[in-house]
């Protein structure tokens, strides 16, 4: 029997829209190639005009560590190359940053959000920094500003916000109410999500769902029948469930799908023809065979897919659809190794057949690696 979770509310804080100080970052910034012994958890993001923006982090002998720091690069040839990688936010006292997502918003500005974690003073959150005009170069961005949630500051998120049918912008979080004086919460972290009516000026924060150990990094679905439906990583094997019917304020108990799931990050999404794409690892073992999975019936059932990498190490995927229908997927691979972070760009027609009938299909494209 399904019952309601009280929403965990928090007020939030002010961001200044209007940041007197900010600074550019240009193409040609020192590379940091050296500074880098392993890479990965990458975010993607298109402009209306045509820019692929990656995110990723690095830094440090490995994730997670005091030295993790968050990257950006770009592209202005349709994702053929791709500038060499800048530092969007570094390490500050002893906290760390981390899981960089990209978030082109319904006013035009381009988010870069990230994790500052701290375990030594049991502080982490939510940070993002904007750009107004993500085509310009070089590009100007606003000082970094915290994403609200002050009555539960032990919060972070790793995917994109989406934008309701009633305009509402909800973004997924997961929280803990105590201070964890650790680089994450585990077992005492819950599922829940940001709610903005103000363009993100201001963020409540809703929902305190749980699920399995190791549950974090969800993604939120607005349904055909205008109810929403959150997926959620676990460490059970499966991706679990949790749906509001008053627009994310509060959440139904988590609960099991038939998804399977080697503990790792997926990506869901509407498309333009209203079907759900799924990017999540597909008979499987451990984080192998990322695949592209359609549904025509707000998912219920998933087809078989299209394959866009059958080797181990490849995860978390991120992606866009543009105006022409054509997908772009970002993933990573081998992170303390080659350290690639990889690109595959398909039509749903593709998705549907499980092969290249488009004829545009392009998998394993390398935006930046380290060997």
């Amino acid at each position: 029997m399904k019952h309601r979770q009280e929403a965990c509310k928090a007020s939030a804080v002010l961001f200044p829209l209007l940041l007197l100080s900010s600074f550019a970052v240009v193409a040609s910034a020192q590379p940091v190639t050296a500074a880098r012994l392993w890479q990965g958890i990458p975010g993607l993001e298109r402009t209306s005009q045509g820019r692929v923006f990656v995110s990723w982090f690095s830094g440090g002998p490995q994730e997670p560590a005091p030295e993790n720091t968050v990257y950006l690069c770009y592209s202005d040839d349709q994702g053929q190359t791709f500038t060499d990688p800048v530092e969007m936010a570094g390490p500050r006292g002893t906290s760390r940053t981390f899981d960089p997502t990209l978030w082109h918003d319904p006013d035009g500005r381009l988010w870069y959000i990230y994790n500052r974690g701290d375990r030594e003073l049991a502080e982490h959150g939510v940070y993002a920094r904007t750009c107004a005009d993500p085509d310009a170069t070089p590009l100007v961005w606003s000082d970094e500003f915290r994403v609200g949630f002050d009555e539960a500051p032990q919060s972070f998120r790793v995917n994109k916000p989406t934008v309701l049918s009633t305009g509402q912008w909800l973004m997924p979080v997961t929280h803990v109410a105590e201070p964890v004086h650790d680089w994450f919460a585990g077992p005492k972290q819950v599922q829940g999500v940001g709610i903005s009516a103000d363009s993100g000026r201001t963020w409540s924060l809703h929902g305190a769902v749980e699920a399995p150990h190791w549950a974090l990094e969800n993604m939120i679905i607005e349904l055909r029948d205008g109810r929403l439906w959150m997926l959620i990583r676990t460490g059970s094997g499966v991706l679990w469930q949790s749906h509001s019917s008053d627009g994310g304020r509060t959440w139904t108990a988590g609960t099991a799908t038939t998804l399977a799931s080697p503990g790792s990050r997926f990506f869901i999404r509407r498309l333009a023809s209203g079907n759900l794409l799924l990017v999540n690892h597909f008979k499987f073992t451990g984080r192998s065979h990322l695949t592209a999975q359609l549904s025509t019936d707000d998912g219920q059932t998933w087809n078989a897919g299209l394959l866009l990498d059958e080797r181990g190490g490849v995860s978390y995927p991120d992606g866009v659809q543009d105006a022409s229908g054509l997908i772009w997927i970002v993933y990573d691979r081998d992170r303390q190794g080659a350290g690639e972070i990889l690109l595959a760009t398909f039509h749903e027609e593709d998705v549907a057949a499980g092969t290249n009938v488009s004829g545009q299909v392009r998998l394993r494209h390398i935006v930046n690696k380290l060997k």
